[in-house]
């Protein structure tokens, strides 16, 4: 008798340990699916953070705010669908709050560089920097989709062989950031338009970049020399016809002299002008660095702002009716 309690005892014991060690084999699991997928946006979101020529934005202190952001955008994007499994649904409107969050971010970041555009040589103008702000909270739904995608895969895809599991979710993530990225890809200057090169002329107190009239500012020998001598300018040509009123809109012109003066360095002077008769805009400055090259470059990266491009083929059904 004392044997067969022994025995049940156990077996009991048995149960209890194989019960024990299945939720501990669960709870490493959801572990699992939860780390993997904010791992993943949040590396999405620094992908996204690639400094580029704009050289925006600065580290360390740019790079950590931005990154912290990613990680939390990843953590909401990853527990939404244990949460949904779980009916958790209280969980969920943390989707909700993350979105004012994101918006919050926006508005931070266009408040900071409102506020730096003060002690800029030149400024980059209120089109660019609504631009730019918008750019990064779209980045941190990056974060969140990316993980909740990695996080529905590794759901959907049967647990029987983690290493599996992890790879599905990972390849569905790296998908996802491309299919993103690819999608919010705006064109630059370069896209719309042949930027070269072009010719100083000082007649007096005028300047002619090509035949453009720029200005008749230069009044004095010293600003005439220092534009003839150090000057350098460039004419952009619009590929067709209704590309002009993207490049005369001034907050474009604006963001083109602002990275040329940014990327170059200003010495003193900055112009652009329209020549309304053939829409080619004519850049002109004085810069500390003089490279040919570095300066067209920069002009055809230069993104089209989102606040001034328009459906060519919209406006053109619209006009129709």
């Amino acid at each position: 008798m004392l044997i067969l309690c022994k025995c049940t005892l156990t077996n009991k014991s048995c149960v209890l340990w194989r019960d024990l060690m299945d939720k501990e084999a669960l709870s490493q699991y959801s572990l699992v699916l939860i780390l993997v997928p904010i791992l993943c946006g949040t590396i999405a979101r620094y992908i996204t953070l690639i400094v580029d020529y704009r050289q925006y934005p600065s580290y360390p202190n740019g790079y950590l705010i931005h990154l912290v952001t990613g990680f939390i955008s990843a953590g909401i994007g990853a527990i939404a669908i244990p949460a949904l499994l779980e009916k958790n649904f209280e969980a969920v409107t943390f989707l909700v709050f993350a979105t004012e969050q994101f918006r919050e971010v926006r508005r931070i970041e266009k408040e900071s560089l409102q506020a730096l555009d003060g002690v800029e040589h030149v400024f980059r103008g209120e089109a660019y920097i609504d631009g730019i702000a918008k750019t990064f909270e779209a980045r941190n739904y990056f974060s969140l989709l990316v993980a909740f995608v990695t996080s529905l895969t590794m759901h959907i895809v049967p647990k029987s062989i983690m290493l599996i599991n992890i790879l599905c979710g990972i390849l569905s993530g790296v998908i996802s950031l491309y299919i993103l990225k690819t999608f919010s890809k705006g064109k630059a200057v370069g896209d719309i338009a042949d930027i070269n090169l072009a010719k100083i002329t000082v007649k007096n107190s005028e300047l002619y970049v090509d035949d453009i009239f720029v200005t008749n500012h230069l009044g004095t020998d010293f600003s005439r020399e220092l534009v003839k001598n150090s000057g350098i300018a460039a004419v952009i040509y619009p590929k067709e016809k209704h590309f002009n009123r993207i490049l005369n809109h001034n907050g474009q012109r604006q963001a083109i002299i602002f990275e040329a003066c940014r990327i170059l360095g200003l010495k003193r002077y900055h112009y652009t002008k329209c020549d309304y008769d053939t829409g080619r805009i004519a850049v002109v400055m004085v810069p500390i660095i003089y490279d040919e090259a570095v300066f067209i470059e920069t002009i055809k990266k230069i993104p089209l702002l989102e606040s001034v491009k328009k459906n060519y083929r919209i406006m053109k059904s619209n006009s129709a009716k």
